[in-house]
């Protein structure tokens, strides 16, 4: 199992100032299968900012890593904290929980790809195949979360003419999108996740990052896995700014 070496991976702060409210390593109830209805969170052996108040109306959850760098976020607007209790020797509270109205995460593998993403160890092309198929989604989740919540744009920041796709390895819709954002934006980049969103990432790239070919490796197997109308309306997608797909 991951872990984080030192400090929180989760924190709360108020959306308004900034300030802290709490933090901590561990987050109970926020990854969520669908349809889960509970509303109360949990920070496990937290620790609490200065005089956190009961309420705050606008407050930010955000995922942090090693270096107290922020990697993801995620709004969950109006927070009502629950009774504490008292800080043992090392500042820690064994639970501080909170309710909130707002959307929670409907990934629960997203909780362990974060500890992966926040561990200070580089991630590595194609690392996500390693997970069973049913996470794929997930780790594109995160891979769009992160991407946005540390300041990247939709768009390529790389310029070489030939992005290099291998389709024996897509076999699902999501884990297309996360091998076709390593392909322009390298490990944990970000490209799209669906077909608008591509589009939005073709046309936000100034002209000279926008790959000239695709090379589409194993192509007959992507057809296969994930169906010719969905590899069809890709390679429309892609052709409609000027991308030409090569398949091998």
């Amino acid at each position: 199992m991951e872990s984080v070496e030192s400090g929180a991976l989760y924190r709360l702060v108020d959306g308004s100032g900034g300030n802290l409210l709490v933090e901590a390593e561990e987050l109970d109830g926020f990854f969520v299968s669908p349809g889960d209805d509970s509303s109360e969170v949990a920070f496990l052996r937290a620790r609490l900012g200065e005089r956190p108040p009961r309420r705050v109306e606008d407050v930010v959850l955000e995922v942090v890593n090693t270096q107290r760098e922020r990697i993801g976020e995620y709004l969950v607007g109006g927070v009502t904290f629950g009774d504490s209790g008292t800080a043992d020797a090392r500042g820690e509270v064994p639970r501080v929980s909170f309710r909130h109205f707002g959307d929670r995460c409907e990934y629960p593998e997203a909780a362990g790809i974060w500890l992966r993403w926040a561990s200070g160890r580089p991630l590595r092309t194609g690392e996500w195949l390693q997970r069973p198929a049913g996470h794929h989604q997930a780790w594109l989740h995160v891979v769009r979360n992160s991407w946005f919540a540390t300041g990247h744009g939709a768009v390529r920041y790389g310029n070489a003419e030939v992005m290099t796709l291998d389709g024996a390895s897509t076999v699902t819709k999501a884990g297309f999108y996360c091998a076709l954002g390593e392909a322009a934006n390298g490990p944990g980049g970000y490209f799209g996740s669906n077909l608008d969103a591509l589009a939005d990432c073709l046309r936000s790239s100034p002209v000279g990052t926008r790959p000239a070919r695709l090379l589409w490796k194993d192509f007959s197997s992507s057809e296969e896995a994930l169906g010719k109308q969905f590899v069809s309306a890709i390679t429309a997608v892609l052709g409609e700014f000027g991308v030409v797909v090569e398949v091998r």
